[in-house]
């Protein structure tokens, strides 16, 4: 994967990072179809938890809704594997955008919000993309994968199909951000949110002020049908509440939501 600070390696992830599970094994290649894929197949064969798979590059990445997820070298695109009770499986999402959210800053100084359900943005432009897959079996969680994709050191402009909704860590500190540090931080955080979660903690009330979203005029597409009103408050399940033009309040579950203006 080339040399220098932005080589990635497991050891340049794994070693003295200082996690109990997290990132201790690192499965790492310089290319890959889909990290998603590769963690199904290790959770399957019962990886250790925290087992977290990169890749430097990935050409068949993909977001919600089935959608293509741009993942050029440069970029993080990882996916960690774990095992959490069936009730804490609403809160993965947010806890992943909450850790996404200060390792940026820790790194960077930029100060990201998170995009309903599953965006982080710096400025209203997208920087990171998250997903998480999970096969429950009987009422438990046979696993769950945490995928994340980040704008690291990529120049938007340089990719006219997303230049105008998306940005990268780079673009906004003028300056290249290390891979492996920013990666080592992601894992640090994600473990002590989930650590805290396990220990009866909630991450609801910081994920929900960190949202960009509520209060904003907003279009939700969910099963085909489009709804449109203001983001009024999410719950603790991460159902968005959407006041309607007509008074009315519906809940809207991982639609796709666009600001509107």
């Amino acid at each position: 994967m080339g040399t220098g600070e932005n080589s990635l390696s497991s050891a340049s992830i794994s070693n003295d990072l200082g996690t109990r599970f997290v990132g201790q094994r690192v499965i790492c290649h310089p290319r890959l179809a889909s990290t998603m894929e590769m963690a199904r197949q290790e959770a399957r064969l019962g990886a250790v938890e925290g087992t977290v798979v990169v890749a430097g590059e990935q050409t068949g990445g993909r977001g919600r809704m089935g959608r293509v997820w741009l993942s050029p070298q440069g970029n993080i695109s990882l996916s960690i594997i774990l095992y959490p009770d069936l009730a804490h499986l609403p809160s993965l999402i947010m806890l992943a955008s909450l850790a996404v959210v200060h390792a940026i800053e820790a790194v960077s100084g930029l100060k990201a919000q998170i995009g309903w359900p599953n965006d982080v943005l710096i400025g209203g432009k997208k920087v990171c993309g998250i997903l998480v897959e999970s096969n429950v079996r009987g009422g438990t969680v046979a696993h769950a994968v945490i995928g994340i994709g980040m704008n690291v050191n990529l120049r938007a402009a340089d990719f006219p199909e997303i230049s105008s909704i998306a940005t990268s860590l780079s673009d906004e500190v003028g300056g290249e951000v290390s891979l492996a540090g920013m990666i080592r931080q992601l894992l640090v955080d994600i473990e002590r949110l989930y650590l805290d979660l396990q220990a009866g903690g909630s991450v609801y009330q910081e994920w929900r002020d960190s949202l960009v979203t509520l209060g904003k005029k907003v279009v939700a597409n969910s099963s085909g049908i489009s709804y449109e009103g203001i983001a009024e408050s999410v719950g603790e399940d991460g159902g968005l509440l959407l006041r309607c033009s007509d008074g009315s309040l519906i809940k809207v579950i991982a639609a796709d939501v666009t600001l509107h203006g």
